[in-house]
């Protein structure tokens, strides 16, 4: 694939993961993508050919390694798991925040709206969020129990986010945070 098709293909996808995390799977309509993205509408069958599941799948997947590189970053630079989860959830608020209270997690709504109806969106929603979990788990190495505090650090997280979204306020955040801290320590 040339130059302008990867280009075109990457403003279908950032359309796409746009309407999903401001409108979840339902809000992001084929003609919605079409219009956000500007490209003609036969790009959209020539780079997704298994249609609106594979847009919304490969879409959930490469947000994810936007945060999964955040996640990186900051593990990198981070001395202590505590100051690692604070910096994620800080990471994860100032982009909420960015968007107006309307961009929480890019995988939770499509996982809610779509993971009992397609294989392949559960799929790749629950690839993202292995990902996450074993980000987590890397940070906790040693730790006997790190296994069980990954998910359940992972879990706080994504409910902090819901309330933070609801609330549009990042104090469910900041609480969380506290609280992981206190259950690491």
């Amino acid at each position: 694939m040339g130059q302008k098709g990867s280009e075109t293909r990457d403003r279908l996808l950032d359309a796409t993961q746009e309407l999903i995390e401001t409108g979840g799977y339902l809000g992001a309509g084929l003609n919605q993508v079409v219009a956000a993205s500007g490209a003609p509408r036969g790009s959209l069958y020539f780079h997704f050919p298994d249609g609106k599941d594979q847009l919304v799948g490969e879409s959930v997947r490469r947000a994810g390694r936007v945060i999964g590189g955040a996640m990186d970053d900051l593990a990198g630079s981070s001395s202590s798991v505590t100051e690692f989860v604070e910096g994620v959830l800080r990471y994860l608020g100032d982009r909420l925040e960015e968007s107006g209270w309307r961009k929480g997690c890019p995988v939770a709504t499509v996982a809610l709206e779509m993971a009992a109806t397609s294989d392949p969106l559960q799929q790749a929603c629950s690839q993202v969020y292995t990902d996450w979990e074993a980000a987590l788990r890397t940070r906790l190495e040693g730790r006997p129990d790190a296994d069980d505090l990954a998910v359940t650090i992972l879990a706080l997280v994504e409910g902090a986010l819901l309330l933070a979204r609801t609330h549009r306020s990042r104090e469910p955040l900041s609480r969380v945070s506290r609280r992981i801290a206190a259950l690491l320590n």
